[in-house]
């Protein structure tokens, strides 16, 4: 089935049942606009799939549906199979948060009549791109009183959105000069969020509105942002596209198109000899580092829990378990662009609907920071593709010396078990 399209394969009901997915998938990537939000939607679905929190269990059988979650940011979604823990697992890893703009600690102040949010960008985001858009924030303010306020401003069709101000382009002309990456600068994504003066404030009338607002709504003061977590990005919903609705258009695919596909992988899965697991995971985008980073213990604490509650737990039973578990790192692939064809080595490209996309090796230039996979784990794939008539593709992230990139799949390799990276291809 390798780099065959995969549209022919879809028709009737199957292809209902197609676009029925994809707007399930447009709901989830429209919600989950932040990596909390998509644990939030990960954990109600599951529910309504009957898995349940581990705490609940106080000891595991095959055929048990589990999530644990980490600091609102990870989640794993377990079905224990028959087979003991420490023969291995069936993995499948993505990232859920996506380049965006982070507010700073004291973002908020007032200039020549605007009231504006500092912020400092969060990934590998394009500057030029998030000027002069329709943009929301997301995100928790965390007050010293052990209260949680949830933030939410610019999805609703009645809430107002911000927006990052660009030059008239007869005023850009020097600016316009600068190389790509230097025609916004990072310091210059600030947001604008008012204009509209508190009466009877003679200083900083419009930073006091913009408070007496935030206060009346969310019940936070000033102070309280040094504490808060707000994430910005594009306001709005994802969209088909194309006029035969093709394609889907939204904020976030990367890596959420990966994330959704794996939970509902999981989700729609009966018992396996083998326990199948969806580890979804934070801060792909700025190195997998710290608690909720691929990085972190969670998944080894997680598995050495699940090992507990099978069983009595020994170090050597979770090592086992690492090292005898398969995984697939899905994460998104660059689909070739016909208007960008100098950056594609063609034979061994990824493209729209040719199926899933499954990298040996990601890396840059010689390879650098890649998980390289076993090519007796590619083939076991390749046959468990090849047994369900299920189309794929093989490729690379672009031209050598041009592209590359990175995935959790060499930090899940660095335990020993066996790990590809896969994923969907994108524009």
């Amino acid at each position: 089935m390798y780099a065959k399209n995969a549209w022919e394969k879809y028709t009737g009901e199957k292809l209902d049942e197609l676009m029925k997915f994809n707007e399930e998938y447009k709901d989830f990537l429209s919600f989950s606009k932040t990596e909390r939000l998509a644990v939030e939607y990960s954990v109600t679905l599951a529910e309504k799939y009957g898995f349940k929190e581990i705490t609940e269990f106080d000891t595991l059988k095959p055929g048990d549906k589990v999530y644990v979650t980490n600091r609102e940011k990870n989640i794993c979604v377990f079905i224990i199979g028959d087979e003991p823990i420490e023969n291995g697992l069936n993995v499948l890893g993505a990232h859920i948060d996506s380049p965006r703009l982070d507010i700073k600690q004291n973002p908020l102040y007032e200039r020549n009549g605007f009231a504006l949010l500092d912020t400092h960008y969060y990934g590998g985001i394009v500057k030029y791109q998030w000027v002069a858009r329709n943009l929301a924030i997301h995100g928790v303010v965390c007050k010293k009183d052990g209260m949680t306020v949830e933030v939410q401003i610019g999805e609703d069709d009645t809430d107002p959105v911000l927006c990052i101000t660009d030059l008239l382009p007869h005023l850009a002309y020097d600016k316009n000069a600068k190389p790509g990456n230097k025609v916004i600068e990072g310091e210059d994504l600030d947001l604008t969020i008012g204009h509209m003066p508190l009466a009877g404030e003679e200083k900083d009338a419009v930073k006091a509105n913009i408070l007496k607002l935030l206060k009346e709504k969310y019940d936070f003061e000033e102070e309280d942002l040094v504490s808060a977590e707000l994430e910005i990005v594009p306001a709005g919903p994802a969209r088909d596209l194309g006029l035969d609705r093709s394609m889907i258009i939204g904020y976030g695919h990367d890596d959420r198109v990966c994330a959704y596909t794996s939970l509902r992988a999981i989700l729609d899965s009966p018992k396996q000899s083998r326990t199948i697991c969806a580890f979804l995971v934070d801060k792909e985008e700025v190195g997998s580092i710290g608690a909720t980073g691929a990085q972190s213990k969670f998944f080894e604490n997680t598995i050495a829990e699940l090992i507990a509650k099978q069983d009595a737990y020994n170090d050597l039973k979770l090592r086992r378990a690492l090292t005898n578990t398969y995984m697939l790192s899905s994460d998104v692939s660059a689909a070739y662009d016909p208007l960008y064809p100098s950056v594609f080595e063609t034979k061994n490209s990824a493209y729209l609907g040719n199926g899933i996309t499954f990298n040996k090796y990601t890396g840059a230039r010689g390879k650098s920071g890649c998980n390289d996979a076993n090519p007796e784990f590619i083939a076991m794939v390749r046959k468990a593709m090849d047994d369900k008539e299920i189309n794929y593709q093989t490729a690379e992230l672009g031209k050598v010396d041009i592209g590359g990139g990175g995935t959790i799949a060499y930090i899940m390799g660095n335990t020993g078990m066996n790990v590809l990276d896969a994923g969907v291809p994108v524009l």
